[in-house]
C-alpha cells in the first residue's frame, strides 16, 4: 500500500508540473487560419479606387487600372462634355498703330487699317515736273533727291539718311520735311504694294489722328510713287511716297510732307516726287 500511495503522489506531483508549465509558456499560433503571408494585388478586385501606395514610384509608367476619382467627382451616364479650352481662340484684330498683329500679313493689317482707304482705279496721276539740276545724293539707298531751294534747308539726318526741312512756325507743331532711308517696312511683291505700306508707315511722323486721302498714285521707272492729303483736326498736311529700287539689298524711300501753315511750298511736293532718282 506504500508503494501506491507514494505511485500516486508522484503521478500527481507530474500532472501539477504540466499543469504549471502549459500555463507558462505562451500558446503557438494557429497557421491554418492565418494563412502563408502574400504580398498585396497590385490593383484592388474591386471597381472602386484604392489609395496609392506608399512605396509606388511617381516614375512608374504603368498607367493605373482606372482612373482615380476625388470624392467630388461622380460618374457621369452620358458623354462627358468637351473641356473649355476646346472652344476656338477668338482671332486677333490689325492694330491700327502701324504695328503687324500676329497672324496678320503686312497688307491684311493694311486693308484692316480705318486711316487707310482703299487705293481705287479713279485717283489720277500727276504731270512731272522737272527736278532741276541740284540733287542730294544719299549712297545707303542709291538714290537722289532735288536739293530744294531756301527756305529749305539741310538738317541732321537721324534716324534716316539724308534731310531737308522748313523752318518751324510759330505755333505749329509740325513743319515740312523731305528724308530719305532704306525701306522701313516689308517690301511687298508689287512696287504699288509697298508704296501703300509705305504711306502707312509715314502715319507715324503725323500726329496721331491723322488719316490720308489719295490724291495721286502711278509708277515710276523702278519704282511707285502716291501723293496723298494727311487730315489731323482742323489741319491738313500735302505728302507723297516714292519707293524706288538703288540697286541696294533694300529699296529706298524718299518722304515728303508739308503742313498747311506752310502751303507755300505745296508745290515743291510735285518737284520732289516727279525728281527722285537712282544714282550712277
Amino acid at each position: 500500500m506504500r508503494d501506491v500511495y507514494r505511485g500516486l503522489a508522484m503521478a500527481t506531483a507530474v500532472a501539477a508540473v504540466v499543469a504549471a508549465l502549459v500555463m507558462v509558456l505562451p500558446s503557438e499560433p494557429d497557421e491554418v487560419a492565418a494563412g502563408p503571408v502574400t504580398a498585396p494585388p497590385a490593383a484592388p478586385p474591386s471597381s472602386g479606387s484604392a489609395p496609392s501606395s506608399p512605396l509606388s514610384s511617381p516614375l512608374s509608367s504603368e498607367p493605373s487600372a482606372e482612373p482615380s476619382a476625388g470624392p467630388s467627382q461622380e460618374p457621369s451616364s452620358g458623354p462627358s462634355d468637351p473641356p473649355a479650352s476646346a472652344a476656338p481662340a477668338q482671332q486677333p484684330t490689325p492694330s491700327p498703330s502701324g504695328s503687324l498683329a500676329p497672324g496678320y500679313t503686312a497688307m491684311e493689317a493694311l486693308y484692316a487699317d480705318p486711316r487707310v482707304p482703299k487705293l481705287s482705279r479713279g485717283v489720277k496721276r500727276i504731270p512731272l515736273r522737272s527736278p532741276g539740276k541740284r540733287f542730294v545724293k544719299d549712297a545707303r539707298t542709291g538714290l537722289a533727291v532735288p536739293r530744294l531751294s531756301g527756305p529749305w534747308k539741310p538738317h541732321g539726318a537721324a534716324p534716316f539718311t539724308t534731310k531737308q526741312v522748313l523752318p518751324r512756325t510759330r505755333g505749329a507743331d509740325v513743319r515740312g520735311m523731305l528724308v530719305t532711308c532704306p525701306l522701313p517696312i516689308l517690301e511687298q511683291k508689287s512696287p504699288r504694294d509697298t508704296a501703300l505700306l509705305a504711306a502707312r508707315w509715314t502715319l507715324n511722323h503725323h500726329p496721331d489722328d491723322a488719316r490720308i486721302t489719295w490724291l495721286a498714285s502711278q509708277p515710276v521707272k523702278r519704282g511707285w510713287m502716291l501723293v496723298y492729303r494727311v487730315t489731323y483736326g482742323k489741319h491738313t498736311s500735302r505728302a507723297a511716297v516714292v519707293i524706288m529700287d538703288g540697286g541696294m539689298s533694300k529699296p529706298g524711300l524718299a518722304f515728303v510732307t508739308v503742313p498747311d501753315s506752310q502751303r507755300k511750298q505745296w508745290r515743291d511736293i510735285g518737284r520732289v516726287a516727279s525728281g527722285v532718282r537712282v544714282l550712277g
